[in-house]
């Protein structure tokens, strides 16, 4: 069971960040924590989203600018709060991706709380061959861009 304990500078630290629109500052966790790597020829992004239903995500791509957006909502009904750390409300989150990624063929999963961005490298941006002519035709040499 949740035994309900009182600490008023909790309860002070709280009711400040919600009059002042802030997350809060010590025991609140990040809104949309990340991690970022390269795998070979694609970047992959995960985004902890726990408590947050799939239909409350959205993603945008504008330019070269992700932009995720979720919403964790109260619970509705008949309930009493014993403890409420956790935030709730929408969470926006914006990346600047680089022009070396095609943002045409994002591919995203959700599963575990866990968003799941995989962003290919472009095609323009891979190495590739570059032939270099001669004086003559039959003397062609390729050198790696």
């Amino acid at each position: 069971m949740l035994i309900r304990t009182t600490d008023p500078f909790r309860e002070l630290d709280r009711l400040t960040a919600h009059l002042l629109g802030t997350t809060g500052t010590t025991n609140r966790p990040a809104a949309m924590p990340m991690d970022a790597w390269r795998e070979g020829d694609r970047f992959v992004l995960e985004l902890d989203l726990p408590g947050v239903s799939r239909d409350s995500i959205d993603i945008d791509v504008e330019r070269n600018v992700l932009t995720v957006r979720a919403e964790r909502l109260a619970r509705n009904g008949d309930w009493e709060a014993l403890a409420s750390e956790r935030p709730r409300g929408m969470f926006s989150r914006q990346l600047v991706l680089g022009d070396n990624l095609d943002l045409d063929r994002i591919e995203a999963s959700y599963a575990d709380g866990v968003l799941r961005l995989v962003v290919p490298v472009a095609e323009k941006a891979k190495p590739r061959k570059v032939e270099i002519s001669g004086a003559r035709d039959d003397e062609k040499t390729a050198i790696e861009a």
